[in-house]
């Protein structure tokens, strides 16, 4: 009879300069077990799995597979133990096809005296996105023709198609909308069928109790506990996260829903090439103004062309006041308007460039002196952000790659505040962030509420919507099918109906 324990470690430690990443962390998963780990950001949580799956290594500890010592040389070698990893960060390659894509340093199958058969290896992609649920997706086209959900798909095909024992995934389903966790959810209860192992990383806590049988929560890079399914409740899991009590509503609590009758932006019969037809809104000063509907509603190509990034076909986006139009991000910037993306690591973040560096590039104008920037200013700037917005790091010289997903949105949001930003276009602000990080954004972007700035709100979560906004549009089709007053009786039932 086989072993129950799959995977092991014993005394992982991992230090990133003076930061404790993780310090003697045992962990034993089980056959058939679909094991939740969960952590405020910079927990350890991510890291833990990278070294699992030979991602980067410990400083110190062990670790074994059925018994046996296991020590990967890198992530295809840890394939090749039997772990694959979905990772939480974008994890394909531009400019090159699906199919190199999910066989990325796995080309000797397909190759023979020194020659690539493509021809072979597009075969055998077509195999494993069929397998996975995804037929539709060709193999031979280049990858960046895919949106965000399906680059992430075919990840997910990457690390299926080695029939892996134990597949770890990290806040991948932030990534994907209905169709992309559908598939991850049947994929997941595949590898408990076969008495295989899943090791689940979320900020979703509901999501956690739903898919997992057990869960493991990480503080400040130490092991606090392991919880059964029947142990499981919200509010244990938020004060093992946190160790304090965190109960009730993470959103405003009030149901004004009043803003000013000074329109700051007006858009103007927008349609765009990809989702977007004729849309058109005013966005007034004080107000939060959310954005929903389905991954594919257009509510994401809005946001991207609001602040200028996509050009509309017809139709434009203009500065009311100013009669001006936003043409572009520069146009965008100079006139205090703010861009938070749904894709952080590719779009809101120079991930290779320090947290100061990327928290001053807007502001560059408002340093400058007689020519001149000096380090004294930036770093004022900087230190100022990093101590207002909490953000964890050992300086501010730190390159953002290091930082938990969590501190890099704090980063993002750091660098608009600096900026002074008058108008600001979140799209799924408070994706891949933990609970306390998000009661902090939400209080935030109530405080900037209150101060008079302005707030676009993208959000594929309807408590989100509901919880902070005081006018909704629910989008299907590139059109808005209704709007929604802020109200305590409105519910997610009231809403849905119209997204579908």
């Amino acid at each position: 009879m086989e072993s129950q324990c799959l995977l092991q470690t014993k005394g992982i430690y991992k230090f990133f300069g003076p930061t404790r990443a993780l310090v003697d962390v045992d962990l034993t998963v089980n056959r058939g077990e679909i094991r939740g780990l969960i952590g405020e950001n910079g927990s350890g949580k991510s890291t833990l799995s990278s070294i699992v799956a030979g991602a980067q290594s410990a400083d110190k500890g062990d670790m074994f597979i059925n018994g046996k010592p296991y020590l990967p040389k890198g992530m295809v070698d840890a394939q090749k133990h039997g772990i694959s990893m979905v990772v939480q960060e974008m994890g394909t390659i531009s400019g090159i096809t699906v199919a190199s894509n999910i066989f990325l340093g796995n080309l000797k199958p397909f190759t023979k005296f020194g020659f690539l058969n493509i021809r072979k290896m597009n075969e055998a992609a077509k195999k494993v996105l069929t397998e996975i649920g995804v037929p539709e997706i060709d193999p031979d086209m280049k990858i960046d023709r895919l949106d965000f959900e399906n680059r992430k798909i075919v990840e997910i095909a990457r690390a299926m198609y080695s029939d892996p024992n134990v597949l770890i995934i990290d806040e991948t389903t932030t990534a994907l909308a209905q169709k992309g966790r559908t598939l991850l959810y049947a994929l997941i209860e595949k590898m408990h069928k076969a008495n295989k192992a899943v090791l689940f990383i979320s900020h979703d806590l509901e999501e956690l109790m739903s898919v997992c049988n057990t869960i493991t929560v990480l503080r400040d890079g130490v092991f606090i506990d392991t919880l059964s399914k029947e142990q499981m409740t919200i509010d244990k899991l938020r004060k093992l996260m946190v160790g304090r009590e965190l109960k009730g509503s993470y959103y405003r609590e009030d149901f004004d829903g009043s803003s000013s009758d000074e329109v700051v932006l007006d858009i103007q019969h927008i349609t765009t090439g990809i989702n977007v037809d004729n849309f058109s809104m005013q966005l007034h000063k004080g107000e939060i103004l959310g954005l929903g509907g389905l991954s594919d509603c257009g509510m994401h190509e809005i946001g991207r062309t609001l602040f200028g990034i996509d050009k509309p076909i017809t139709g434009c986006v203009k500065l009311a006041g100013k009669d001006l139009v936003v043409s572009s991000p520069s146009v965008a910037i100079e006139n205090k308007m703010g861009y938070v993306s749904k894709d952080r690591d590719k779009e809101a973040l120079i991930l290779s460039a320090s947290i100061k560096e990327n928290i001053v590039l807007p502001s560059l104008n408002m340093l400058e002196k007689a020519s001149f920037i000096t380090r004294r200013s930036e770093s004022a700037m900087t230190n100022k952000q990093v101590q207002f917005m909490q953000i964890k790091c050992h300086s501010s010289d730190q390159s953002c790659t290091e930082l938990s997903g969590g501190n890099k949105q704090k980063v993002v949001f750091a660098k608009w505040l600096s900026n002074e930003s008058e108008i600001f276009i979140l799209d799924c602000p408070t994706r891949g962030i933990d609970v306390g990080v998000k009661a902090n954004m939400y209080a935030l972007m109530y405080e900037l509420k209150k101060q008079g700035k302005a707030i676009v709100m993208i959000s594929e979560e309807l408590s989100e919507l509901i919880g902070m906004s005081d006018r909704m549009l629910i989008l299907k089709d590139g059109k808005v099918k209704k709007e929604f007053m802020r109200s305590e009786n409105l519910t997610e039932h009231d809403i849905i109906n119209y997204m579908i």
